[in-house]
């Protein structure tokens, strides 16, 4: 255990190293900091501290990987702002010799239909805009309290005639408490390079990111909490608007602009929430979240909103999961999402 966590240090040392100083904008296929499922929708984005036989906690975190995830498939659809669209598409299978599971995934967004004008303004056609991102992964045990995983991933986005590519892996390390009902997670994220770029320009960072995750399960109350750190591998994750007169902290009063940036920066990393596991079998769960970082990068200055929240449900009906999530991202504007999962030994029972 101590060589694996040593290992996943040097990891997280050597990508802070190459990409810590990386600041938001400058990287490539930011989409694949979007949730996979309504469940990680309903629960702020993200969710790197559970493992139970959803499919979709693998494509952020590989070491969730178990056997109750075999034979597991699920769709999944994010409408999101205008007509633009996304979703994921995920398998599980558990091999029992080598004691290994694995998972295989698509991932994809699409912006919509554009229009194609030439230099003065006619229109000569339209033109699409897409990006995947096709993920297989492997998850094992190692020890009674230990999971660990790795990801690897080959992203391709196309704008008109433009086309990119890269590659990308996560690597993920799980510590279980069972007596305690507490899970511990670090994830490195989307450690990898653009191997094409859109022109012959220079080749554009990864959103890397390095992740902390906490889960407690109670033992008297069908209630799990959630704690999700991001970004240890940046401290600094504030944006400095030079229009900013005054901020606001969450629903506090408002402050002058450089009161509490510090605190205002340490909440940022945070991403807080909850499930309620209900039924014996917990076929119906309720979520909610608040994401920090969402808020302060949507608010509407001097509105009030709930930007940052996020609210979902889900529903086990014979032998169909059925999700919804939904994530206010601004004040007038939210994304929504819905996944359908189902596992295929069932119907062999």
């Amino acid at each position: 255990m101590q060589k694996i966590l040593t290992n996943l240090l040097i990891f997280m040392g050597l990508a802070y190293t190459l990409q810590g100083q990386i600041t938001g904008g400058h990287n490539a296929f930011e989409f694949l900091r979007l949730p996979a499922s309504a469940r990680l929708t309903g629960l702020g984005g993200y969710q790197i501290a559970v493992q139970d036989d959803d499919v979709n906690l693998a494509l952020s975190n590989p070491a969730a990987l178990n056997p109750l995830m075999h034979h597991q498939v699920s769709f999944s659809h994010n409408f999101m702002v205008s007509d633009i669209a996304g979703g994921y598409v995920g398998f599980g299978q558990h091999l029992a010799k080598p004691d290994l599971t694995f998972h295989a995934g698509i991932q994809y967004l699409d912006y919509g239909d554009f229009t194609e004008t030439d230099e003065i303004g006619n229109v000569i056609g339209d033109f699409k805009v897409n990006e995947y991102a096709f993920t297989v992964g492997a998850g094992k045990r190692l020890y009674e309290r230990v999971s660990v995983g790795a990801n690897l991933r080959f992203i391709t986005s196309q704008y008109e005639s433009y086309t990119a590519n890269g590659v990308a892996a996560d690597l993920a390390a799980m510590f279980h408490d069972t007596t305690r009902l507490l899970n511990i997670s670090l994830v490195i994220r989307n450690l990898g390079m653009q191997m094409k770029t859109f022109t012959d320009g220079d080749r554009e960072a990864l959103p890397y990111e390095t992740q902390l995750g906490l889960s407690k399960k109670l033992k008297h109350l069908p209630f799990r909490f959630s704690i999700i750190y991001r970004y240890l591998n940046r401290w600094n994750v504030l944006y400095d608007d030079p229009n900013s007169q005054e901020d606001t902290f969450i629903f506090g009063e408002e402050t002058t602009k450089n009161e509490r940036p510090q605190l205002d920066n340490f909440f940022r990393h945070f991403v807080f929430n909850g499930e309620f596991l209900l039924g014996k079998k917990e076929n119906f769960r309720l979520r909610m979240s608040y994401n920090h970082l969402l808020r302060k990068e949507t608010e509407v200055r001097n509105l009030r909103s709930l930007s940052g929240f996020a609210f979902g449900f889900g529903i086990k009906v014979k032998w169909f999961r059925v999700d919804f999530g939904r994530s206010l991202q601004h004040l007038g504007e939210g994304n929504t999402h819905f996944t359908l999962s189902t596992n295929f030994s069932e119907f062999k029972k």
